[in-house]
């Protein structure tokens, strides 16, 4: 259910620069003095579209206008230019937040300017910006955690123009709207679905308001007990290879993933997969298919069961959460690691996912660009607040991230006095 990354290219990444000025060939030697923050963005942006592992540094040189060996100078190797790009994007986002930000503003106008500052630079990075969201899992965890520092820090004075906002609210709902906030805001850089800068603008304050507003049911207790257990295993190796490969693959990224590794996690041998999967890349596209066909089995039975479209568009979100929670890989996959797979296969599968996501906009009233771009904001506050609550999937936690996306699909009206709005 999400638009394919790798219809946009490197070549429309790269910088303007005149072949006198680049490094590594002869004539003037006019070095520009942000040279490697444009390593750096081209790199980001490569990274994001394409995934970590297929983009060589030699494009990435070659796409700002210079030699690998120049690059070198800059950076060590690939694993240095991953980091530095998922640190910059992340500082830049802060950065951007904090000047945004005005403590001294009432609420409403300081989460207004907030929404605003955030908004404006995510629009600017779009195609960059969701570097860390999928591809952290390659980064080590000395540097996962640093970056983590700023993310955190990006949240909390979020958090606290909200807690201005709800004053008193309890800290965990101020936390979640937040994360609820950000990931809308975030949601954009998951698509390609164009629409003009001032009227995203305005869609995404419209979005984060709705957020804002929306009453969130209780938060559960603590965990007690042993957990409830749910569920038998299958029977059928093929559908344990495609749920462990699922699982392996969000956790460690698809080419850092084997076919060894897979096979034993299904209690099989390496060379028992091959009489289900001809290989790694087929094993993924079956992954996909599958979870486009449980999609699109969720869309039909929302829309047999509604008694409005309102009422269909959040069914499918409440199918959508409880599926998601129960397999939290699945998401992170789809999203990911869809430029792994053979061209054929792309093309196939971004027609299904084209058609899942066309499907809920149309349920929802207004624009119709607008409901898809509200639909991929619904979608995140699953990837985004299930990490938060990590993914636990008592009743309580799963009403929250519904009732997150029905305000984020369907709008709340705007009360007279938002601060009484009861938390």
């Amino acid at each position: 259910m999400v638009a394919d990354r790798s219809e946009a290219t490197l070549a429309s990444a790269r910088p303007d620069a005149r072949p006198a000025a680049t490094d590594g060939e002869s004539g003037p030697r006019r070095r520009p003095k942000n040279r490697k923050a444009q390593i750096v963005r081209v790199a980001a942006r490569a990274f994001a579209e394409r995934g970590y592992h297929p983009v060589g540094v030699d494009e990435i040189a070659a796409e700002v206008g210079i030699s690998g060996p120049a690059l070198y100078r800059h950076f060590r190797n690939k694993y240095a230019l991953l980091v530095a790009a998922a640190e910059m994007g992340a500082q830049q986002l802060l950065d951007a937040a904090k000047a945004a930000d005005n403590p001294a503003l009432e609420p409403e106008p300081r989460l207004t300017a907030l929404i605003r500052g955030i908004a404006e630079y995510t629009i600017d990075v779009r195609r960059e910006g969701g570097l860390y969201r999928w591809e952290r899992r390659y980064l080590e965890r000395e540097d996962r955690a640093r970056i983590r520092v700023i993310y955190t820090d990006l949240h909390d004075t979020v958090a606290a123009a909200i807690a201005a906002l709800y004053p008193g609210a309890d800290a965990a709902d101020v936390q979640l709207r937040s994360a609820a906030l950000l990931s809308a805001i975030g949601s954009i850089t998951a698509h390609r679905t164009a629409l003009s800068t001032t009227r995203l603008l305005h869609l995404i304050d419209e979005i984060g308001w709705d957020i804002l507003r929306c009453e969130l049911p209780p938060a559960p207790g603590p965990v007690t007990g042993d957990p409830i257990l749910r569920g038998l295993p299958v029977i059928s190796k093929r559908e344990q290879l495609l749920t462990e490969a699922i699982r392996i693959f969000g956790r460690q990224g698809y080419h850092e993933a084997s076919i060894e590794e897979i096979g034993a996690a299904a209690g099989i041998n390496a060379s028992s997969v091959y009489r289900y999967f001809a290989s790694k890349a087929d094993l993924l596209a079956a992954a996909f298919h599958r979870t486009g066909e449980r999609v699109a089995i969720a869309n039909s039975e929302a829309l047999a069961e509604a008694t409005g479209r309102a009422d269909a568009a959040v069914r499918i979100a409440d199918r959508f959460a409880r599926m998601t929670f129960a397999m939290p890989e699945i998401l992170p996959v789809y999203f990911s690691e869809f430029s792994n797979l053979p061209a054929s296969e792309q093309h196939r599968l971004r027609s299904v996912q084209r058609q899942n996501v066309l499907e809920w906009a149309n349920l929802l009233e207004g624009d119709q660009v607008e409901a898809r771009f509200r639909v991929h904001a619904a979608i995140a506050q699953v990837v985004d607040v299930g990490r938060r609550v990590r993914f636990d999937g008592r009743p309580e936690n799963l009403a929250r991230v519904s009732a997150l996306m029905r305000a984020v699909l369907l709008g709340v009206p705007a009360p007279s006095d938002p601060v009484a709005q009861p938390e």
